[in-house]
């Protein structure tokens, strides 16, 4: 069941909303709605992880991933300190 929802926004950013709605043959509702689920599913999605996978979520987001060969170094270190 849909339901009316009123926003407090910018006046630019409607207009960017309007803009981009018209541009792409959409609501600003279905925008907004499509953005809101996506969210969702992500936050969703990273609730299945245990908690050494979410541990290393995202890790890797900003910079390449390293060598392989790189990577089983830090993790032969890593678990030689903790001996």
């Amino acid at each position: 069941m849909n339901k009316k929802l009123t926003l407090n926004i910018e006046e630019d950013l409607i207009e960017f909303a309007h803009n981009y709605a018209k541009r792409s043959k959409q609501s600003v509702s279905s925008i907004v709605e499509t953005y809101l689920d996506a969210l969702k599913n992500a936050k969703e999605n990273q609730e299945y992880l245990n908690s050494r996978t979410k541990e290393l979520y995202g890790i890797f987001e900003n910079d390449p991933l390293p060598e392989k060969k790189e990577l089983r170094k830090q993790f032969h270190e890593k678990n030689t300190d903790r001996s």
